[in-house]
């Protein structure tokens, strides 16, 4: 099963490198998807803010708390990994919400050069 689904997904994507898949227009398909990606990116964004602010703010207060050494650098360590994760992901999200227009519009331009050229 693994080598079908890899073939076929090689197969599509060498479709798709020479054209013969860009002849169908998906902007009706696109819309639906952006608008939805679009309308949870938000409160993705939010909650993703606050489950990490609530994390950072557990894992600095196990930190506080720690008496011995080595449960204080192992406290010091999980909270800069939490701080780092939380940075990234919500930059990764942020980034999307914001590259999601131009994403869309480099869609419609592709596919308006690809069905232009099929034609």
């Amino acid at each position: 099963m693994k080598k079908i689904t890899r073939l076929l997904t090689i197969a599509f994507a060498l479709m798709m490198m020479t054209g013969i898949c860009f002849a169908v227009d998906f902007n009706e398909a696109l819309k639906p998807v952006a608008e939805g990606i679009e309308s949870f990116l938000l409160p993705v964004i939010v909650i993703v803010g606050a489950a990490g602010s609530i994390f950072c703010i557990s894992l600095g207060v196990k930190y506080a708390k720690a008496e011995e050494p080595q449960d204080r650098e192992k406290a010091k360590s999980h909270l800069k990994s939490a701080i780092i994760g939380f940075f990234i992901i919500f930059i990764l999200i942020v980034g999307l919400k914001l590259m999601l227009p131009s994403m869309i519009d480099w869609m419609d331009s592709t596919t308006a050069e690809s069905s232009a050229s099929a034609s």
